[in-house]
């Protein structure tokens, strides 16, 4: 079983991830896990923060001499902000006092007075700091590892942004589309049409010059899965409930969709469904369409597998709506944090990192092995397995 665990609050010292369960001689490109958390930094509509923040991981378990060694995967990614907040958030018990930097007026649609509520604070700082998307770093960290395991057994996974605001992709895009813009650098947003892109720039220049936030939807797509990842048999072992879990875990995703899930729910039966042929020459069965998103029943289905995470605008706006001081109860208007107002191909990226996770655990759970030759032994007899079904 693939795990993984993250640790850090957004302005402390470091953020750390762990990863535990990849198979030993799982080759490990450095470069490739920074390259994942600098596109993760990258958009538009991003803030202040991004131009401090210069995200690298550092590993301090797990990995020797460029190889994972069946051990758990330990590492860091440092928070150069730390050195403004170390006064203000020490780890020693301290005498001095936070001063401005408590917030007592929590930002609705944040975490902010349900945290504070829960675990006894009249300061949404000791909130915040955890329940931050800082944290995201450290999943694209971890997922960099899974997307390095998947990419061993022939499969890759890729992001594109469908909608900012009001502004909606209206045409399919093709996987060698999605492959291509999720790895451009120079793309602000991330979407396949440059004409619709333009659009949705504009639509976050002005949501900043209204003091406002935007959010949108992002799309994952994984390619060249295999037939037979998750069951039918349990509840909690349907990989379409795994998936959807662990993309609506990201900050401020408030809905999360498997291929055609939303438009299916307006949908007659034949409108919907994936006809099946059988390609002799290919020898393969082959589905019409793909509404399905890759999965059927909760197992994959061989087709690519396609989740949408449906951001809503982040809570953080500069123009500051109405609250309650958690100390005087009190109206007043809430606490404004630097921050973002468009992070929708950020989260794509975070999104990408979660599906790899989810995916390399089924495909762990489904072919096992103590070492990389192991695991792909096992895959390659299923693979013929399927070829003769």
């Amino acid at each position: 079983m693939l795990r993984f665990y993250t640790a850090g609050e957004s302005h402390g010292q470091a953020l750390l991830a762990f990863v535990s369960g990849l198979p030993a001689q799982l080759p490990i490109d450095v470069d490739f896990i920074n390259q994942e958390l600098h596109r993760r930094q990258l958009g538009y509509g991003r803030g202040g923060r991004q131009k401090i923040e210069k995200d690298r991981a550092e590993i301090f378990a797990g990995v020797r001499h460029g190889k994972t060694i069946g051990a758990p995967v330990a590492l860091r990614i440092e928070n150069r902000d730390w050195s403004n907040w170390e006064k203000i958030l020490p780890v020693e018990a301290s005498e001095d006092d936070p001063g401005t930097k408590k917030l007592v007026a929590p930002r609705p649609g944040h975490a902010d007075l349900a945290g504070s509520q829960k675990f006894n604070y009249h300061d949404a700082r000791y909130i915040l700091e955890r329940a931050s998307a800082r944290e995201t770093a450290a999943r694209v960290a971890a997922g960099a590892f899974a997307k390095l395991f998947l990419r061993e057994l022939g499969a890759e996974i890729a992001s594109h942004t469908i909608q900012v605001g009001h502004i909606k992709l209206d045409r399919a895009a093709t996987w060698e589309q999605i492959r291509n813009i999720s790895g451009n650098l120079e793309s602000p947003l991330r979407c396949v049409d440059p004409a619709t892109e333009e659009k949705m720039k504009a639509e976050v220049d002005a949501a900043l010059k209204a003091g406002d936030t935007v959010g949108g939807i992002f799309e994952v797509v994984a390619h060249n899965i295999p037939v037979g990842l998750g069951s039918h048999a349990q509840w909690d072992e349907k990989l379409d409930g795994k998936l959807a879990q662990a993309v609506m875990s990201i900050q401020a995703v408030k809905g999360v969709e498997i291929g055609a899930g939303v438009t299916a729910a307006g949908s007659y039966g034949s409108e919907v469904q994936d006809e099946i042929s059988y390609d002799k020459s290919a020898r393969r069965f082959h589905r019409s369409s793909n509404r399905a998103g890759g999965l059927e029943g909760g197992i994959t289905n061989g087709e690519d597998v396609i989740v949408r995470g449906y951001l809503k605008p982040i809570s953080t706006l500069r123009r500051a709506l109405g609250t309650a001081d958690m100390v005087t109860k009190e109206p007043v208007q809430a606490a404004y944090e630097r921050s973002d107002w468009c992070v929708v191909p950020a989260a794509g990226v975070a999104g990408e990192a979660m599906v790899a996770l989810v995916l390399a655990d089924a495909f762990l759970q489904k072919f096992g092995g103590d070492s990389l030759a192991e695991t792909r032994r096992n895959f390659d007899h299923y693979a013929r397995q399927i070829d003769e079904f």
